[in-house]
């Protein structure tokens, strides 16, 4: 592993870390200051905006990215306090090595864990790993890398010691397991080390089974349960080894190549398309490159740089550094160069979301995007099941639903979590899945599965070709849905609440919302299961014939989150965000709304 520079705010610092930097120097984070716009709302979400949201972080906001890495090795957790105990969330387990909550201890016995769970599933094929370009990302692969070696298991790293995308990992173990040849040597798997969009502190690793997508709850609740076990009993059972000699996969190469097969690249050229990409310091950064010279596209790639400190990012809404495309504040140097191409994209970390700027409209709305999308393909992709429907998750913009309704498809409306779009995007019934966080994926021309984990890059270059074949910008096309459909006003708020009162919403059922109205409208549908796979959510939607809200307890904080939205305008959402706050309340504390 080759030496890396790292600028952490307080000189340049040489540390022995793969993968970061390749030599492409960074930007001084003083030298644009963006004129900027400081809305309230931050992806449909009610916000208090921080003063310097959108603005350059300056030396004060960057972490210290020797001391991270230190206390990674240095720091060592205790099972029994609950803060540093293994967490599998929807996307993993995510922490700090600050705060240990993501140590060399966690990995080892994650790692070791997932051995354990593959040898007990009898997965005998390679296990595909990879790394985005988070500080803790590259110590936490090799140490992976010293578990997988050192229980015989076959590890297929990446061959130019790159970034990998989740994307990238998902479409590797399909590719193995797909191909028959491949199969009988046995099932592959996958570990993908990213914490997605979080901030640069953060750690983050993630388990995704032979069907390519993030791993169900069964899965994780078992990985996570023996993970603390071997923590707490002093890590004796973990195996470890010098990973020399390890495997490798070209995950850049096959992807790429493969990219062919999903998108209309002869249109994207002939309309001679201008498009910029920003990796904003992620896994995708050599992506771009390498999709341009393949493809011979008019594509620029705006910000090659590579930071575990982002020292080049604009603060979020709440002042902090985090690499979320479909932030206006955090891609708030990418949006000044919105009149210079005609798509420009963003990509998180690990390249599982996307951003997407046109110059009429600026950075969309995700859920628009969705929208958009959406009819776009199933007017496109004529190798698709006649039956294949449309996935997203319950949190979505009902503008899905309308679109679905108008196209003929079939809605399929799941809790929130990508693993629930996996079996349909497999067996091609779910043409497109999406989520409201910016997420998605779709089948291949001809309607097989192409990944079952969330592809920014892939939605980013499907905004290049809905420009190139129709002529419009993806926001001409929103507002012409709009036209059509009428003009959702959505938002996302928190409302307090105890652990009690969470723990019971997260168990509150459909029969114990007794009210029968929503802000003037019947109520027609109460939901505490979702109607696609009829799997719990983890709360209650309420739907009326225009409007509807869903509830859900944050798993982070002494909150429940409610989502609503209403196509009679932002006053008669207000009315519906006011409502259910009434209706929760009354269900939690046993008594039945009216």
């Amino acid at each position: 592993m080759g030496q890396a520079l790292l600028n952490c705010g307080q000189g340049i610092l040489s540390l022995s870390l793969p993968f970061l930097n390749r030599g492409r120097g960074f930007l001084d984070p003083r030298s644009r200051v963006p004129e900027l716009w400081k809305p309230e709302r931050q992806r449909g979400r009610l916000v208090h905006m921080h003063e310097r949201a959108g603005t350059p972080a300056t030396e004060s906001d960057l972490i210290d990215v020797e001391a991270l890495v230190r206390a990674y090795y240095e720091q060592q957790p205790d099972a029994a306090v609950p803060e540093q105990r293994v967490v599998f969330g929807t996307s993993g387990h995510r922490g700090s090595s600050f705060t240990t909550s993501f140590n060399e201890h966690h990995i080892l016995a994650i790692t070791q864990a997932v051995v354990d769970y593959r040898t007990a599933q009898g997965i005998a094929g390679p296990l595909f790993i990879g790394a985005d370009t988070h500080g803790l990302s590259a110590p936490a692969l090799t140490t992976a890398l010293d578990v997988l070696v050192g229980n015989g298991v076959r590890a297929l790293s990446d061959e130019f010691e790159d970034f990998v995308p989740t994307p990238a990992l998902s479409h590797a173990i399909l590719k193995w397991n797909n191909d028959p040849a491949r199969r009988a040597q046995g099932e592959a798997d996958g570990i993908i080390i990213t914490p997605s969009h979080n901030p640069p502190q953060d750690g983050g690793i993630k388990y995704n089974p032979p069907h390519g997508g993030p791993a169900d709850s069964d899965a994780t609740s078992w990985i996570a349960n023996r993970a603390n076990e071997l923590i707490a009993s002093g890590l004796h059972e973990v195996n470890q080894a010098e990973p020399s000699g390890v495997d490798t996969y070209d995950f850049r190469g096959e992807y790429v190549a493969d990219l062919e097969n999903i998108i209309d690249f002869d249109a994207i050229r002939r309309a001679k398309i201008r498009i910029g990409a920003d990796p904003l310091g992620g896994a995708s950064v050599h992506y771009w490159d390498a999709i341009r010279d393949r493809y011979d596209l008019d594509l620029t790639v705006v910000n090659e740089l590579v930071d575990p400190a982002w020292s080049f990012m604009t603060l979020d809404w709440d002042g902090k550094i985090r690499m979320d495309p479909s932030s206006p504040q955090a891609m708030a140097s990418v949006l000044t160069r919105a009149g210079d191409y005609d798509i420009l994209t963003g990509n998180d970390a690990d390249a599982d979301r996307h951003g997407i700027v046109t110059p009429d409209g600026g950075l969309m709305n995700p859920n628009h995007f969705l929208a958009v999308a959406i009819e776009y393909l199933f007017g496109h992709r004529g190798g698709w099941r006649k039956d294949a429907a449309v996935g997203k998750t319950l949190v979505s913009s009902s503008m899905v639903d309308r679109v679905a309704h108008h196209l003929r498809r079939r809605l399929w409306e799941v809790p929130v979590g990508f693993k629930w779009f996996v079996p349909g995007l497999l067996d091609g019934s779910v043409g497109f899945g999406g989520e409201e966080s910016a997420g998605a994926s779709f089948l291949r021309f001809d309607g097989t599965v192409w990944t079952t984990d969330k592809d920014g890059i892939l939605l980013c270059l499907l905004a290049s070709e809905i420009r190139a074949v129709t002529g419009r910008s993806p926001s001409e096309l929103y507002g012409e849905l709009v036209e059509r459909f009428g003009d959702p006003a959505y938002e996302r708020t928190d409302a307090v609440a105890t652990p009690a009162q969470k723990a019971a919403l997260g168990k509150l059922t459909a029969d114990e919302i007794g009210a029968t109205e929503l802000a003037g409208e019947p109520i027609t549908a109460k939901l505490s299961h979702a109607p696609g796979n009829d799997a719990a959510i983890g709360g209650v939607k309420v739907q009326t014939a225009d409007a509807w809200f869903a509830a859900r307890p944050s798993g982070t904080e002494d909150v429940y989150k409610i989502y609503a939205e209403s196509f009679k305008g932002p006053e008669h959402l207000a009315k519906v965000q006011a409502e259910a706050k009434v209706v929760v309340g009354q269900a939690l504390s046993g008594s039945r709304s009216t």
